[in-house]
């Protein structure tokens, strides 16, 4: 009664197989991940500074890649730094507006006269 045979090795053709070739690695790929990798894990183990400094790196890696997308965004950088610091107008004159009207609405609750204040 046996378990388990084995092949015959008097019977089996003589091969070598080999690996197959694939193509050329990306180191700056594999560099780029295990810096990402390794930022992360620091960060997670609490070593703020060093996981900042691996992260960036990878980051930095990263956009060697894709350098027409990082110019276009480089590009289009001031348009949007624009269109936020307007959005931030508009949101400070409506605090402004806000808390000039609940000063007025605090004054007129108290019975305090209305004073204009020069513009």
């Amino acid at each position: 009664m046996a378990i388990a045979t084995f092949p015959d090795r008097e019977h089996k053709t003589a091969r070598i197989t080999q690996m197959p070739r694939t193509a050329n690695v990306n180191w700056v790929e594999v560099a780029a991940c295990g810096s990402l990798i390794a930022g992360g894990l620091l960060l997670l183990s609490g070593r703020k500074r060093a996981g900042l400094v691996m992260a960036a790196s990878g980051t930095a890696l990263a956009m060697l890649e894709h350098e027409e997308s990082l110019r276009g965004w480089w590009n289009a950088l001031p348009g949007y730094i624009e269109r936020a610091q307007y959005m931030f107008e508009q949101v400070q004159d409506v605090v402004d507006n806000v808390a000039e009207k609940s000063e007025s609405l605090r004054r007129a609750l108290a019975g305090e006269p209305k004073t204009t204040i020069p513009a």
